[in-house]
């Protein structure tokens, strides 16, 4: 799974341009053309570690409610549901992200996270920088929703969060190099690769769906039991002694 993190990391980080490019290209701090400083390069590598921090944070959350899940019995059920989920999410228009957050009640403290993050555009510090990239993962995104739906089905807490954290780093090359360049892929290429980014995550719905299905497939759909293991215990007849 967390291949798959990854490659959907990359592919989705041409839609991260689209979406927070401006945040990356508006850090504080200039760079000498001809030879950026280690503290500029460091400081957009920490933002960017800062995004990847508050994805593997809240893989975890969806580890736990996955895990759950599974306890319950609803292994096979809980995979295709994060498939399902994932397509549902596939075919909402990007402009809805923020009424979605409404509806679960995250405005008031996603407005505390934008008055933060302005404040925070205001310094020029490691600290900042890296708090601008926490911050900045918790804003409404569906590529991050996609993400995390597929987290849920992933093999425990510290699967789901590993599974977030694989995602966060298939995000950074391109991250990372717009914010030190600004020009790093021409737009046309941004286009295509932000148009591939519903196929690709239909793709990793079908192998959810397929996964949860048991179909007996080895590796891509084993047979699995929603049923708790039973065992047997022999208790060893009591034996009595003469003295």
């Amino acid at each position: 799974m967390l291949w798959a993190g990854f490659v959907f990391g990359l592919l989705g980080s041409f839609h991260c341009v689209g979406m927070c490019g401006a945040i990356a290209l508006a850090l504080p701090g200039r760079a000498d053309a001809a030879s950026p400083s280690a503290r500029y390069v460091g400081g957009r590598l920490l933002y960017n570690l800062g995004r990847v921090t508050t994805y593997a944070t809240l893989g975890a959350a969806a580890g736990l409610l996955g895990q759950s899940l599974r306890l319950a019995g609803l292994q096979q059920s809980l995979s295709i549901a994060s498939g399902l989920l994932i397509l549902l999410l596939v075919g909402l228009p990007p402009r809805y992200a923020d009424q979605v957050a409404g509806l679960l009640g995250l405005r008031r403290p996603l407005a505390w996270v934008k008055n933060t993050l302005a404040g925070l555009f205001q310094q020029y510090s490691w600290r900042a920088l890296y708090l601008t990239g926490v911050l900045n993962g918790l804003l409404p995104c569906g590529l991050v929703y996609l993400a995390l739906a597929g987290a849920l089905s992933a093999p425990g807490v510290l699967g789901a969060a590993a599974y977030m954290t694989s995602f966060g780093l298939g995000t950074l090359p391109l991250m990372w190099g717009l914010s030190l360049t600004g020009r790093l892929v021409p737009l046309v290429w941004r286009t295509r690769m932000r148009q591939a980014v519903p196929y690709a995550a239909s793709v990793l719905a079908v192998l959810f769906i397929v996964r949860g299905l048991g179909l007996g497939i080895p590796y891509l759909s084993p047979q699995l039991s929603n049923a708790p293991e039973k065992t047997t215990a022999h208790q060893p007849q009591s034996v009595h002694y003469c003295r």
